[in-house]
């Protein structure tokens, strides 16, 4: 019997060459199966910040995960997409990268038909991560175009002077309620945080040099304005102090003479007590006190009878012998008595008494 010889390859070393090809393709296999399992395994980790959230669809099914942090999702099963926390913006009527205005935004026209260029930024984040991934295509557009039409809308209710002046904080929160009550009846998971009018103003250099200047006369007026405001909270209270005072004065002056009156009367009555009971006493003794008041300051005035001179002499001066002395030619003359000249001839002279207050 014959028995048929197997052909067996050899390399020139005496190496099976089969045998080699057999190994070189099961580690090959094994370096493919590796890779794979590195490849799922890393597929099935995420990491997770803080200010992110995470949203898992499971057959068409999402689910949000909120916690940050390394979690795990099965690969190709389970499908995630991260969404942002934190508050975003976007501009409208210029540029965030090349700060250009863009006037197709920005170019607006008011209720006194002027034009106006106005600058927008609007600050949203999402509320619901589910909703503004899968209940739009742009929620973000959508914020946008929304925004857009009522500012048009609402700078089209007011002058051009309020727009670039005055009415800048009420054209924003007149804005911000419309777009959140339609945000809140779209329901696209997103809400409005904040929009503020970066800048206002005309269009041409013209307009805007005079729109400066009515800018400057209204802040000279309020300036004018919070000078006089401040005048007259100083003069007020000065005014109110000087009429306390004087009211104070006049008050204590009229205490001070009805006092007197009092006085007065309170005399006048013990005065006519006395006169009641002793009148001729009581007249005599007023009529010393009364000439006790005026002798003092009386004045004798001898005129001569040719009336050629007059002399006045002061009643003390015939009281006082040596004033005598010192003038010869006159004599002492008691009042209701004759004068005698200097020869000692009586003459017609007058003599006549004032009293001077």
């Amino acid at each position: 019997m014959l028995r048929r010889r197997r052909n067996v390859e050899f390399d020139p070393s005496g190496v099976k060459v089969k045998d080699v090809a057999s190994k070189a393709g099961k580690g090959a296999a094994a370096v493919v199966v590796l890779l794979l399992a590195l490849y799922l395994l890393a597929g099935s980790v995420y990491s997770l910040k803080e200010n992110e959230y995470a949203v898992i669809t499971t057959f068409g099914v999402p689910k949000v995960v909120e916690e940050s942090g390394i979690h795990l999702k099965i690969p190709y099963v389970q499908m995630l997409k991260k969404v942002p926390k934190t508050i975003n913006g976007f501009p409208i009527g210029f540029s965030m990268d090349t700060d250009e205005s863009m006037e197709a935004e920005s170019f607006m026209i008011t209720r006194d038909y002027n034009f106006v260029n106005v600058d927008f930024y609007v600050e949203y984040r999402v509320t619901d991560p589910i909703k503004y991934l899968y209940a739009s295509e742009d929620p973000v557009g959508i914020l946008k175009n929304l925004t857009q039409s009522y500012i048009r809308d609402t700078i089209g209710l007011y002058d051009v002077d309020s727009v670039i002046t005055t009415g800048k904080s009420e054209i924003q929160a007149s804005i911000k309620e419309k777009i959140v009550t339609r945000l809140e009846r779209e329901d696209i998971g997103i809400q409005l945080m904040n929009i503020t009018i970066q800048d206002a103003e005309p269009p041409t250099a013209e307009v805007i040099n005079a729109f400066k200047n009515v800018e400057n006369a209204k802040q000279g007026k309020e300036t004018s304005i919070n000078k006089a405001n401040q005048k007259r909270n100083e003069d007020i209270p000065a005014a109110r102090a000087a009429a306390d005072q004087t009211i104070k004065t006049a008050e204590a002056q009229a205490e001070e003479r009805i006092n007197e009156a009092v006085g007065q009367t309170a005399r006048l009555n013990e005065l006519y007590a006395e006169y009641q009971k002793y009148p001729l006493i009581t007249k005599q003794r007023m009529f010393y006190e009364a000439m006790e008041e005026i002798l003092p300051d009386m004045k004798i005035i001898i005129e001569k009878s040719d009336g050629t001179t007059q002399t006045m002499l002061p009643l003390e001066s015939f009281a006082n012998v040596e004033n005598i002395t010192n003038n010869p030619g006159t004599e002492r003359t008691e009042a209701g008595g004759e004068g005698n000249n200097g020869n000692g001839n009586s003459s017609g002279d007058n003599v006549s008494g004032d009293v001077e207050e």
